[in-house]
């Protein structure tokens, strides 16, 4: 029987080959490409037609979210499966209206990733235990009428939060503008723009509100 191929995109290199290590362990799961960032993704997909993506939502100059839209209109048939650390439902739901058919949370790993890949595989949607009273509640509020409300949580835009979590990594603005392909100006501006939207005064405080959300 053929492997089911699939191609692993995460910046973090000791966690592409530990998946590698755990998958090829199977008798029907193969690798057959690793990924550092979302434009080394869309590049390998011009070349490799694996049947299963999985990605983390934040790398390297294409994030998660925006990858997955470039995936679908490059390999519409591969399915995606998202593996990351934020517990965000905002990042569940834009990951998974934007293509994806499977959420999991990095610490569930050890124990649900087989269970989300089998899932995903079969066309099934798959999203982490942790998101599962969330989701219904948030069903229940749209059944109300009362959609806006799961979604006015955070003010920020794609980049605010993509500045956001390389401030509260340490980076200079000089280091973001090169990551983000920007000019330090911009960087500038993004991190006035976020200070005055989370009504915060000190980096410091920035740094809280990225952990408390999930960010970093």
């Amino acid at each position: 029987m053929a492997s089911y191929s699939i191609i692993l995109a995460d910046d973090h290199v000791l966690v592409r080959q530990g998946l590698r290590r755990i998958l090829e362990g199977t008798d029907d799961l193969e690798v057959v490409g690793e990924a550092n960032d979302g434009l080394d993704l869309l590049q390998l997909l011009k070349h490799i037609t694996p049947q299963m993506v999985i990605l983390d939502i934040f790398m390297p100059n294409l994030r998660g979210i925006e990858a997955i839209t470039e995936i679908k209109t490059i390999r519409p048939d591969v399915k995606i499966l998202i593996l990351t650390m934020h517990r965000d439902k905002e990042y569940l739901y834009l990951a998974l209206s934007a293509g994806a058919k499977g959420y999991l949370l990095k610490e569930d790993a050890a124990r649900d990733l087989f269970s989300a890949i089998a899932e995903v595989r079969q066309g099934k949607t798959y999203i982490s235990p942790y998101f599962s009273d969330t989701v219904v509640n948030d069903v229940v509020q749209i059944v109300k009428g009362n959609a806006k409300v799961i979604f006015a949580a955070d003010p920020l835009t794609s980049r605010e939060r993509e500045v956001l979590k390389l401030i509260a990594e340490g980076k200079s603005s000089k280091e973001i503008a090169n990551l983000l392909f920007i000019s330090v100006f911009t960087v500038n501006n993004h991190r006035a723009s976020i200070m005055e939207k989370l009504n915060l005064n000190k980096a410091t405080d920035l740094v809280k509100y990225a952990i408390r959300k999930g960010y970093i």
